[in-house]
């Protein structure tokens, strides 16, 4: 979910209906099952340890992800320049929908060794996931106000959290009474089809209200979009804090990113655990991620934003370290090691969630008046930019050390787990050093740049 990304304000726009709202909201829904099925909690275990197997899993499995991340990143400032002057959002939000949703139903038909077809389809799906959300997130100015743009953007990635949670409760349901890899591969097709019936609402009751605007004479989408990034990057230039918390925000970003994607891989490599127990877990992390913007909503309120964004980010690097020797820790201070793990993922949850809530409203802290446009496309487009290097580096290396650890005499499975340990360190790397870098921006000072415009 990226609803903080619409930055432009349509206080001018009619009002929208409470269906309409309803209708948005529901999209948030659907699209969330997807990030919670797919990303989260069982393709990519499917992914790594069914369809390729070994070490060879965990790297191909992020280089899909940084290849698709690498090409909205590059498409993004021209389907954002898309969505401005085209006055066609849902007309491309459909397309970008249909797309996702058809190739996360094709993944259905991806079996043991068929790696090119797994990564393929997850590509594809991934860019159409990726890509409908910049034109879903451009709805968001024409169905809320200045006023309450916070709090339906708030809303609706409230609603989408519980919608990624009943698709997951759903497809517990059936693996613990049916299971089976068969079930598991059906778990994408339902996945799909929750995606598209919660998307419908959208198509068929919101309104577009943007009028289509006509391209300056002699340009195309191509040259406006870069004419667009380049007049973003002389409006940040001049606010030193903002640029440098950015620079903090794309480096620990990435290590969020990591641990994300990787998650479900760590649970199924190093516990051996079913595909129930994932999905479990990835409840959890869900639920607590619920409790974790609540809180740290507070914090930033009481504190300021920047010791909040310290404090989450500390806690979330304590629970990658408790990770790290969670094995060693099993059995002293709790049953086993996968119920460490399941505490784990309460914590991250927890954190994380504090991590990119505060990051937004950090941005909106630090951006001038009338500049939002501007500072939101910066944040956006730099966050896609850099979040395809994180996980292509994190499973570059656990396969690297896991052959190395071959080399060393280790079993394929140990080494193979060991890989995915002692990768956990780069996770701990991103993430400690965007906190060394936040520690320098001066928050007091950027606002007061905000304020002077």
């Amino acid at each position: 979910m990226d609803n903080s990304v619409a930055a432009s304000r349509a206080s001018t726009l009619p009002r929208s209906t409470r269906r309409e709202r309803l209708a948005w909201y529901l999209y948030d829904f659907g699209n969330s099952a997807y990030a919670a099925v797919v990303l989260l909690a069982i393709y990519s275990a499917y992914f790594q340890g069914e369809v390729v197997g070994g070490p060879e899993g965990s790297r191909l499995w992020g280089y899909a992800i940084g290849i698709a991340m690498l090409f909205v990143a590059i498409t993004a400032p021209i389907l954002g320049t898309i969505a401005d002057f085209s006055g066609a959002k849902k007309r491309f939000l459909l397309i970008y929908t249909t797309i996702s949703c058809i190739f996360t139903a094709a993944l259905f038909f991806v079996g043991t060794g068929d790696v090119v077809m797994g990564m393929i389809f997850f590509i594809i799906a991934e860019i159409g996931y990726r890509s409908s959300q910049v034109f879903y997130n451009a709805l968001l100015p024409e169905i809320a106000s200045e006023e309450d743009i916070g709090r339906v953007s708030g809303n609706g990635w409230a609603i989408g959290s519980a919608g990624g949670i009943l698709c997951l409760v759903i497809i517990l349901v059936l693996i613990t009474t049916i299971g089976g890899n068969f079930v598991v591969r059906l778990s994408f097709i339902i996945t799909a089809i929750y995606f598209a019936l919660s998307a419908i609402p959208l198509f068929l009751w919101l309104r577009e209200r943007a009028e289509p605007q006509p391209l300056p004479e002699g340009e195309n989408y191509l040259s406006v979009a870069f004419s667009r990034l380049g007049k973003t990057f002389r409006a940040v230039r001049q606010y030193r804090e903002f640029l440098k918390f950015m620079l903090a925000f794309l480096i620990y970003n990435d290590g969020i990113i990591m641990a994300l994607d990787f998650a479900a891989i760590l649970g199924a490599v190093l516990y051996g655990m079913e595909q129930e127990q994932l999905i479990i877990f990835m409840i959890i992390v869900q639920a607590t991620s619920v409790a974790g913007a609540y809180v740290f909503g507070i914090l930033t309120d009481r504190i300021s934003a920047k010791r909040s964004l310290i404090i989450s980010l500390m806690l979330m690097i304590s629970a990658v370290i408790w990770m790290f020797y969670n094995d060693a820790l099993a059995g002293v201070l709790y049953k086993d090691s996968i119920t460490g793990f399941f505490y784990i993922g309460a914590l991250a949850g927890f954190a994380l969630t504090g991590v990119q809530s505060v990051s937004r409203t950090s941005v909106g802290m630090f951006t001038p008046a009338g500049k939002s446009a501007e500072f939101y496309g910066f944040f956006a487009i730099a966050g896609r930019t850099s979040s395809f290097i994180g996980p292509a580096v994190y499973g570059l290396l656990a396969a690297e050390l896991a052959y190395f650890f071959i080399e060393q005499g280790q079993a394929p499975t140990v080494a193979e787990a060991q890989g995915l340990r002692y990768a956990l360190i780069s996770i701990i790397a991103f993430l400690g050093i965007g906190l060394l870098l936040l520690a320098f921006v001066n928050e007091r000072k950027a606002r007061q740049q905000a304020l002077n415009g």
